[in-house]
């Protein structure tokens, strides 16, 4: 199946303009919704509670502070957008991309 966005809404059924697909009203809607994965830098698997420590220097912007390699955060929160990590480290709440961090194991 194509991902195209130029859909077609008939009475029963979708269809797609670029390819012709077409699948019913139905199946779109009992679909279910893939839960999100976030993986840190290595592959490992991240959920609420984990703590992760820097693999990069990160300069932060808006400010001259950086986070330093091997900096170690509180306990972490998954959110939705690009930024998928909301902790603190260094007393700072920040939000990073899951491909800066890698989970620390305790």
């Amino acid at each position: 199946m194509c991902e195209m966005n130029d859909v077609l809404e008939h009475a029963e059924r979708f269809e797609c303009m670029t390819c012709g697909h077409e699948w019913a009203k139905e199946a779109a809607a009992e679909a279910p919704e893939a839960e999100r994965v976030v993986k840190d830098a290595y592959g490992n698997v991240l959920v609420d509670g984990d703590i992760v420590a820097m693999i990069k220097d990160i300069k932060l912007k808006g400010s001259s502070d950086v986070l330093k390699v091997g900096t170690k955060s509180k306990p972490i929160r998954l959110q939705d957008g690009d930024h998928e990590i909301s902790c603190k480290m260094d007393g700072m709440a920040i939000a990073l991309k899951a491909c800066f961090v890698k989970k620390v194991t305790v």
